[in-house]
């Protein structure tokens, strides 16, 4: 999942960063509102943390502006006003939940997953492709009655890959639904991971789901032959 944190406290926003993408999310972060919207004209979010009070633009408009965007991102709405009129404007705005500052880290995951799980999300319950499970809250994975253990990057890829399935993905696609901007375009690393997945989801004597498509990109789907 891609995430866009607005804050514009830098202590809170670096620890925040870390601590989101040690939690298997891919994040990018803004001081400002106006970065914000720059991150956001050129990259898809999954979610936007939001703080209302930034140094150039109120985060009630940029809230509003966020959610006019297609696909909107959920927003979870951060900041020390806890006044209940504020709250009432920010979920007027758009909002999809409010957290007061400050808060805990793990609060703000637990929120924020809480969120993406709702049915109106592209993150709801359990994913599955054929015999292949994956559940977004817990993060396991199964495959005909065995565990998968995945690596944080691994599991943000497979996810990609599952509420996909059936679509080829460029390269550029994951890298922007499944990285931050640290990506690098010029390197393999998406090549080593999907090959990697590959050889934990793949094993011998069960039907290959992960497919290379020459020239275009990777696929997750039941093979036709596997289909009755």
């Amino acid at each position: 999942m891609r995430i866009l944190l607005v804050e514009d406290d830098e202590v809170l926003r670096e620890s925040a960063t870390s601590y989101l993408r040690a939690s298997g999310f891919a994040v990018d972060a803004a001081p400002t509102g106006k970065m914000a919207r720059e991150l956001a004209a050129v990259s898809p979010y999954d979610a936007v943390i939001l703080d209302l009070r930034l140094p150039d633009e109120d985060g009630f408009t940029l809230c509003a502006a966020l959610r006019n965007r297609d696909p909107a991102p959920r927003v979870l709405m951060a900041t020390a006003r806890d006044a209940v009129n504020d709250r009432i404007a920010g979920l007027d705005s758009g909002a999809d939940d409010y957290l007061v500052k400050p808060y805990a880290l793990g609060e703000l995951v637990a929120r924020l997953r809480a969120l993406l799980r709702r049915p109106d999300t592209a993150a709801s319950t359990t994913l599955r492709v054929g015999d292949l499970e994956l559940d977004p809250a817990t993060r396991e994975a199964r495959r005909n009655g065995r565990t998968i253990t995945l690596t944080t990057k691994e599991f943000s890829i497979l996810q990609v890959l599952m509420r996909e399935q059936g679509r080829v993905l460029t390269r550029e696609y994951i890298s922007d639904h499944a990285w931050d901007d640290n990506y690098d375009p010029f390197s393999n690393v998406i090549d080593v991971f999907i090959a990697r997945l590959r050889k934990k989801i793949d094993q011998p004597g069960e039907a290959p789901l992960l497919s290379t498509i020459r020239g275009a990109g990777y696929r997750l789907s039941v093979p036709k032959t596997a289909v009755r």
